[in-house]
C-alpha cells in the first residue's frame, strides 16, 4: 500500500507539472472512446429493436377480392397445421381500410374520394419468436403464396435479415476505427510519458543508483497512463451522455412512434464500465511503453 501511495502521489506530481500536454493526452484518449462508446450506443440500440422486431416477425397473406370460402377454408386450415404459428387474425377490407385512415390520420381524407375499396383482406400470421428466423417459415410462406386465392405474402424476414447485417457491419466499422484511434492515444499518452520520464531524468538516475527496483520506478508513469486513460474514458461518457440527452430530447417523441421505448436507451452499466476500463488499460499501455525505456 506505501508503494501505490507513493506511486499516486508521484503521477499526480507529474500530471499537475505537465497539464498541457495531459490534457491533449486526456483528448486524444476522450475522441477515441467517444467513437466507440458511440458505436457501443448505436449497435446496442439497434440489436435490442432488431431483436423486438424479431419476436413480433409474421407474415401477412393478403387475399384476392374474388377469394371464395373453401379457398378461405384451405387457407386458415394450412397456417393451423403449422407448428410454427401461434395464432392468426383475419383483417377484412374493411378494417384494413380502417386501420389505414387510424394509423396515417393526415392521409385519411384521400381515401373518402374512393369509389372502392383498394385494401384487401388479409391474414396476419404471427409465430413463435425462435422460428421466426427458421428457413421453414419462408417455406411455409411460399406454400400459402401458391395457394387459391391468395394475391401475395409479405414477410418480414428479408428486411429483418437485411437490418440484422447492417448492425453487424456498423459494429465492425465500430471497433476496427475503435482499434485505429485507440492506437493513437496511446501513443500519444506514450509520448507524454515519455516527456515527464525526460523531465525527471535526474530523479530517476538517483533512485537506480540506490538501487530501487525496477518495477518501483516505472509503477508511477503507468499508473500516470491509467490516470490519463481513465480521465479520457470520464469524459467521453460525460460527452456521449450529454449527445444521448440532446438527441433524445429532439427526436425522443419521434422514435417513440416506430419503436419501443425501451429500445432507446444510454449505455448501461457494463457498457459503461466497458469504456472505462478500455481507456485505463489503453493509458496503463501507454506509460508501460514509454516507462521501458528504464532500464
Amino acid at each position: 500500500m506505501r508503494a501505490l501511495g507513493f506511486f499516486f502521489v508521484e503521477a499526480w506530481a507529474s500530471l499537475r507539472r505537465g497539464r498541457t500536454s495531459t490534457a491533449f493526452a486526456v483528448l486524444a484518449i476522450a475522441v477515441a472512446l467517444f467513437v466507440f462508446g458511440g458505436f457501443l450506443l448505436v449497435t446496442g440500440t439497434l440489436q435490442r429493436v432488431l431483436d423486438t422486431w424479431s419476436r413480433a416477425a409474421e407474415f401477412s397473406v393478403y387475399l384476392r377480392d374474388d377469394v371464395s370460402a373453401d379457398a378461405r377454408s384451405t387457407i386458415e386450415a394450412a397456417l393451423d397445421r403449422s407448428t410454427l404459428v401461434t395464432g392468426r387474425e383475419f383483417v377484412g377490407k374493411e378494417a384494413a381500410l380502417a386501420r389505414f385512415r387510424r394509423d396515417f390520420a393526415d392521409l385519411a381524407a384521400a381515401t373518402s374520394d374512393l369509389a372502392e375499396n383498394p385494401f384487401p383482406a388479409s391474414y396476419e400470421v404471427r409465430f413463435r419468436p425462435e422460428a421466426a428466423s427458421s428457413d421453414a417459415v419462408d417455406a411455409l410462406a411460399q406454400q400459402v403464396g401458391r395457394m387459391p386465392g391468395v394475391a401475395d405474402v409479405r414477410y418480414d424476414r428479408q428486411w429483418l435479415t437485411r437490418l440484422g447485417t447492417a448492425v453487424r457491419t456498423i459494429r465492425t466499422i465500430g471497433w476496427a476505427l475503435g482499434i485505429v484511434l485507440a492506437l493513437g492515444a496511446l501513443l500519444t499518452v506514450a509520448t507524454v510519458v515519455r516527456l515527464a520520464l525526460h523531465n525527471r531524468h535526474d530523479e530517476v538516475e538517483i533512485m537506480q543508483l540506490v538501487g530501487s527496483p525496477i518495477a518501483f520506478i516505472r509503477g508511477p508513469f503507468v499508473l500516470e497512463g491509467i490516470l490519463q486513460g481513465g480521465a479520457g474514458a470520464i469524459v467521453a461518457i460525460v460527452l456521449l451522455w450529454a449527445g444521448y440527452a440532446v438527441l433524445q430530447a429532439r427526436f425522443g417523441e419521434a422514435l417513440g412512434a416506430i419503436i419501443e421505448p425501451g429500445a432507446v436507451s444510454f449505455l448501461s452499466w457494463g457498457q459503461a464500465l466497458v469504456v472505462l476500463v478500455t481507456g485505463a488499460a489503453v493509458g496503463a499501455l501507454g506509460g508501460f511503453v514509454a516507462a521501458r525505456t528504464i532500464r
